[in-house]
């Protein structure tokens, strides 16, 4: 049996992560949103992998762009002018604007540098800034993983899913 004491260890597979999600959604009776950049699509594609995952998965948006950041969640041209689009203020404008344009009351939002281009010295290949909401609370965190394009959007999707359900429980 999977439970949450599982997740410090690091072993939980994606699927089982995303079971333990909807579990715990299903017993609140709450919906999640998703807003991702760097993983485009692939944290919704794991959530609604899940057979009924349409009783607590609301939407994703895959805003890839800075205009799409803009256009579908409302974050602020200005902010990502001033602080890059991979930065903790995007991250946290992403999860705001996915409960704001949404009817969820937990969200995830990624923004990163998965490479192998599009690095810097300040955000090298690997970087991801997390924004996460739940029932009104909202943090962030930034990640460094290491390996290639897929690794990093993998490793993105694993911790986005984690980070979730550790929130939740």
């Amino acid at each position: 049996m999977v439970s949450p004491s599982s997740l410090s260890k690091g072993e939980l597979p994606a699927p089982a992560l995303v079971g333990l999600l909807a579990d715990f959604l299903l017993k609140k009776g709450w919906l999640l949103a998703s807003a991702e950049s760097c993983t485009g699509g692939m944290i919704s594609a794991a959530c609604t992998d899940l057979a009924g995952s349409s009783n607590w998965f609301e939407r994703g948006f895959v805003t890839y762009s800075n205009e799409a950041k803009t256009d579908m969640l409302g974050v602020d041209a200005a902010l990502i002018t001033a602080h890059g689009a991979v930065s903790e203020e995007v991250a946290r404008a992403m999860v705001q604007g996915a409960i704001r344009h949404s009817q969820a009351r937990v969200a995830v939002a990624v923004t990163g540098v998965a490479g192998p281009t599009g690095g810097s010295r300040a955000k090298p290949v690997g970087t991801v800034w997390f924004g996460f909401m739940v029932d009104g609370r909202l943090s962030s965190e930034m990640q460094r993983f290491d390996g290639d394009r897929a690794a990093v959007r993998a490793a993105t999707v694993q911790h986005a899913l984690r980070r979730l359900v550790e929130l939740l429980d």
